[in-house]
């Protein structure tokens, strides 16, 4: 299911940090890795852009940030459109794509510092202190005349959020943060992220860690293979599965009859047995709808019905990606 977003213009994004419309990427050998897709994410929040690797995330953030040009559609930042707006927009907006990029051979905080002095926006006499908050946020200040080669792959990715956070932003665009980190570098991403939220920033995660986005985020958007084929807000995508019930007995028949009577949908037997002669004991299982298991407990005793066990079960959200995108996601994040 694909939450369509407004067409990215006037006052119709005014409450969107990103906006597309129709955006599409094909490139020069025919692939078309992004196909008209409408995001809508909105101000202040922590969008999970969630997806296989290969399903088009990365080249959709390209685009956005103007590091590739679109096939077709349009976007923009935090209101202005984009790339021709780069010039007046990207001031503030940091970002990390594909990975930091920093000079082995110098420390951290002299790497920020070529950062910094690369922004013409940014005033020279005010760059230490500039460095020196950027540091603190990510929790390096006691690794800032460390070498980067020395820094810990956690620590390269905090090194280079601080990198996106030199001067004042409004939108923070992170590519896959946690690619590669352990667990305990995961976390100290993770905690980043909630904590750059919990400033205002509209914080744009890209990631194929399932863990990673339901724990940071307060809207997804799920892709698969170039198209945006869920949006809106977490809790959203929760609901759009219906939970099932599952009845075990030894009369699936009669089981199977009471649930259809009872008007539930999808009903499934599964015999996984004998245990007396002519009686299968098995699974019943159901789409429960609007009706209460109580319910469906009554009327199974009241029909005759053994019933060995009776289980409400709702869906995983693992269970919810795989059934939008048809793959597996990597659950582990730490």
């Amino acid at each position: 299911m694909t939450v369509p977003a407004p067409s990215p213009t006037g006052d119709v994004s005014a409450g969107l940090a990103i906006a597309s419309s129709a955006l599409t990427k094909r490139f020069r050998g025919g692939q078309l890795a992004v196909d008209h897709i409408d995001l809508a994410v909105p101000r202040g929040s922590v969008y999970g852009f969630l997806g296989p690797n290969g399903s088009g995330k990365t080249t959709t953030i390209r685009m956005l940030l103007g590091l590739a040009f679109p096939t077709s559609g349009s976007a923009e930042l935090l209101g202005v459109p984009m790339p021709e707006g780069a010039t007046r927009v990207l001031s503030r907006v940091g970002s990390l794509v594909e990975g930091p990029a920093f000079y082995p051979y110098l420390s951290g905080w002299d790497n920020l510092a070529r950062y910094d002095a690369a922004d013409r926006t940014a005033s020279a006499g005010t760059a230490k202190a500039r460095i020196g908050e950027a540091m603190e946020r990510v929790g390096l200040t006691g690794a800032a005349r460390k070498r980067f080669r020395n820094y810990s792959l956690g620590m390269k990715q905090r090194l280079a959020i601080a990198a996106a956070l030199l001067a004042p932003r409004d939108l923070i665009i992170l590519d896959e943060p946690t690619n590669g980190l352990d667990p305990q570098g995961t976390r100290e991403v993770r905690a980043l992220v909630r904590q750059i939220a919990a400033e205002g920033i509209t914080v744009f995660v890209s990631s194929h860690l399932l863990a990673e986005v339901e724990q940071v985020s307060t809207h997804v958007g799920v892709m698969r293979l170039g198209k945006l084929v869920f949006q809106g807000e977490l809790a959203a995508l929760r609901r759009t599965a219906a939970p099932r019930v599952a009845v075990r007995t030894g009369d699936t028949a009669a089981a199977a009859e009471v649930l259809a009577k009872l008007g539930l949908a999808d009903i499934a037997v599964v015999n996984t047995g004998l245990v007396n002669p002519g009686a299968a004991d098995g699974l019943v299982t159901a789409e429960l709808g609007d009706v209460a298991a109580e319910k469906v407990t009554a009327e199974l005793v009241h029909a005759g019905v053994g019933v060995r066990g009776l289980t409400v079960e709702a869906p995983s959200l693992e269970d919810l990606f795989v059934g939008l995108t048809g793959e597996g996601f990597d659950v582990e994040a730490g």
